[in-house]
């Protein structure tokens, strides 16, 4: 009987081994836990901004339904973002906690995916900034037009003309291809320019009215409105502040490639985790009973 008691006592103290020396990082595996939680609920955020905005502009645009005029809509980049956020991040946190290789997988191939994305994009966009200027200049020739077809387009726009200081893509006589901004128009908006363009400081919907009539002397028109446009605009604020702005992509790409290791890393460490539990309990050649009792 003594054999025996040792024996198994042997064998117990094998498996609390086995348990209690883990290969899987503590560090590592909570690290990433928590960052992911943190994805994840920003990821949600993001989600229910942009279902919340949108809504709101199928409520105000009946006729276009939900899913109408959704390629002029930002709250649509908000919904995109969002989901994306959201499913990496719960991937990478179920990953994390429950250490399933197939979400932690998944995760990993997901970012480093973004992550090359990213960066082919900053390249192609530095290399070819003059085109890729020209290209966005194309692009945003429809946010003129539907200007106020779009609550949240012309929110947006509103927010970018009086924080960059500018009015129209190249100059303010880009309104001329708004419906009710254009000279040709009658109506008190006629041959005018949004309230955003505005220099005053206070809240004037009016103080843009007849500024491209070809009757305001220049002068004039320079006292009450920004006359630059906004692709300069917005060029010359991310030159004036590109330490800021490449600090701040240097440490995005940083922060991708570290949880990239971390979770490749750990993926490694579940692999050899799993490979010590399939080999055999009795790993000491111990008889599982003795052999004389």
């Amino acid at each position: 009987l003594t054999r025996f008691s040792l024996s198994v006592q042997k064998q117990n103290n094998s498996k609390e081994m086995l348990e209690r020396d883990t290969e899987v990082s503590i560090c590592v595996k909570y690290l990433l836990f928590f960052f992911n939680v943190f994805f994840w609920l920003l990821g949600g955020f993001l989600l229910g901004v942009g279902l919340w905005a949108r809504v709101v502009y199928a409520q105000e645009n009946e006729s276009l339904g939900l899913f109408g005029g959704w390629h002029l809509d930002p709250a649509v980049l908000f919904i995109i973002v969002g989901v994306i956020m959201f499913l990496l991040g719960f991937c990478g946190c179920i990953g994390a906690l429950r250490e399933n290789i197939c979400l932690l997988k998944f995760f990993t191939i997901s970012l480093s995916i973004i992550f090359f994305t990213q960066l082919a994009g900053g390249i192609i966009g530095f290399v070819f900034r003059a085109k890729v200027k020209e290209l966005v200049k194309t692009k945003l020739h429809d946010t003129i037009v539907h200007y106020r077809d779009n609550a949240n387009l012309q929110n947006l726009i509103d927010f970018s003309q009086e924080t960059f200081k500018c009015c129209g893509l190249d100059s303010y006589q880009d309104w001329q291809q708004n419906a009710y901004f254009n000279c040709t128009q009658i109506g008190p908006e006629a041959c005018s320019v949004p309230y955003s363009c505005c220099k005053t400081d206070m809240l004037n919907t009016q103080c843009g009215y007849g500024v491209n009539k070809a009757s305001m002397p220049a002068s004039m028109r320079f006292k009450r409105i920004y006359t630059d446009g906004c692709v300069d605009g917005i060029t010359g604020w991310f030159y004036e502040h590109i330490q800021v702005v490449g600090g701040l992509a240097v440490g995005v790409a940083v922060m991708q490639i570290i949880v990239i290791a971390f979770a490749s890393s750990m993926i490694a460490d579940v692999r050899r985790q799993k490979a010590k539990w399939e080999t055999p309990r009795n790993q000491f050649n111990e008889p599982l009973y003795p052999l004389n009792m």
